[in-house]
């Protein structure tokens, strides 16, 4: 028996007094986040090659029909998902759907506590809803690690041992956290999706490439879109890095950096999008100045707005999720500890990424969308 979404959603008022002493331990200084912090997946999977085949299973299991929980349940999962959906990017609030439909499928009793936010949410609105749903005593809680708040937050999580951790959108082990992992690391690797990108983006072109990054906020996402891009296109000659921008995932922002930049360097013929929100504010600014048949600009999902910007020729390709393995992949890993088969569950899953361009055909393009949606397109 699972609570209707307004239960989820209307949740009772907090404990006020221990979400002021969460938030007390927060603002105290953060530690340094830079590239050192994580392993790369290819690395990590080097340093521990034991999961490469316990991933590929795995990725059987998801990409599979569901099969119905085996163990009985002495009384219902309880999940809490801490997601900063309020954004155009239609992947968090997907996510849920998949992952609701598959744990349906599997036939796992649960009750589900959603909190949603923006990316750079105010500390004290994180902590409140991190203590409110640590209150509850979870079995499991879902969050992300976008930007630097959100590591304490993780560390805090990490710290109370009843509870496991999904961190979500996430596919780089951290190694400060080693001795202790969370319960599972689960999304689409950004660097695997950068590096599709950059092989169509920075090679075959007849003239130099000259283009400025919108990055998202400072942290994670934007490291591992953003810094991995410019490392690449820094192997070239061919290619030159104009200026850089965080738009912080804000449109506006966003926009008017795209315009200052287009203004600036009349010659840019390129743009590098860490984000659907930002590309879409890309998109507005260039057609603004009349430039989109001009400059080169890519989306990073291939969700639904993205694709149909794809379709009208207005981005120019995109790296195209399959978007619901990451919301299988998590109720095929809690099914597995039901079933006391933890072992069978890797420290990272991280889906299938496809190029999608704007030359691609429709046929496929439908295809490719019936498959990356293929619970939340129902739901």
């Amino acid at each position: 028996m699972r609570l209707a979404w307004t239960d989820i959603c209307l949740s009772p008022r907090p404990n006020l007094s221990s979400a002021l002493t969460l938030l007390c331990l927060l603002l105290m200084p953060l530690h340094a986040f830079s590239g050192e912090d994580y392993t790369p997946l290819d690395d990590y999977l080097q340093q521990h090659p034991e999961q490469t085949a316990l991933m590929a299973q795995f990725a059987d299991v998801v990409s599979g029909p569901a099969v119905a929980l085996t163990q009985p349940q002495t009384r219902p999962v309880r999940i809490a998902i801490i997601y900063p959906a309020f954004q155009v990017s239609d992947y968090w609030r997907l996510s849920i759907k998949a992952f609701e439909a598959r744990l349906k499928e599997l036939n796992i009793r649960y009750e589900l506590q959603v909190h949603l936010s923006s990316l750079d949410e105010d500390p004290a609105v994180l902590a409140t809803q991190l203590q409110e749903s640590l209150d509850r005593e979870p079995d499991y809680l879902v969050f992300t690690l976008g930007a630097l708040i959100h590591r304490q937050l993780i560390e805090t999580i990490l710290a109370h041992k009843k509870t496991r951790l999904i961190v979500q959108n996430v596919t780089t082990p951290l190694q400060d956290w080693s001795a202790h992992p969370p319960f599972l690391y689960v999304g689409f690797d950004h660097q695997a999706g950068t590096r599709l990108l950059a092989g169509k983006m920075l090679t075959g072109s007849t003239r130099p490439q000259q283009y400025a990054m919108l990055y998202s906020s400072h942290g994670y996402i934007s490291q591992l879109r953003g810094d991995t891009f410019i490392r690449l296109g820094n192997n070239s000659q061919e290619v030159r890095l104009l200026g850089s921008y965080y738009t912080d995932n804000d449109r506006d922002l966003a926009r008017a950096a795209t315009l200052q930049e287009l203004d600036r360097h009349p010659d840019l013929n390129m743009l590098y999008a860490c984000s659907t929100d930002i590309a879409l504010a890309a998109i507005e600014a260039l057609r603004l100045r009349g430039k989109l048949d001009q400059v080169l600009l890519n989306g990073w999902g291939g969700g639904e707005d993205e694709l149909e910007a794809i379709r009208r020729g207005d981005l120019d390709l995109t790296v195209m999720r399959m978007n619901d393995d990451n919301g299988v992949a998590m109720a095929e890993a809690i099914k597995a500890e039901l079933e006391q088969r933890t072992d069978q569950v890797p420290q990272v899953f991280s889906g299938e990424m496809v190029l999608v361009t704007k030359d691609t055909p429709e046929a496929e393009l439908q295809a490719l969308t019936v498959k990356a949606f293929r619970y939340s397109a129902t739901q």
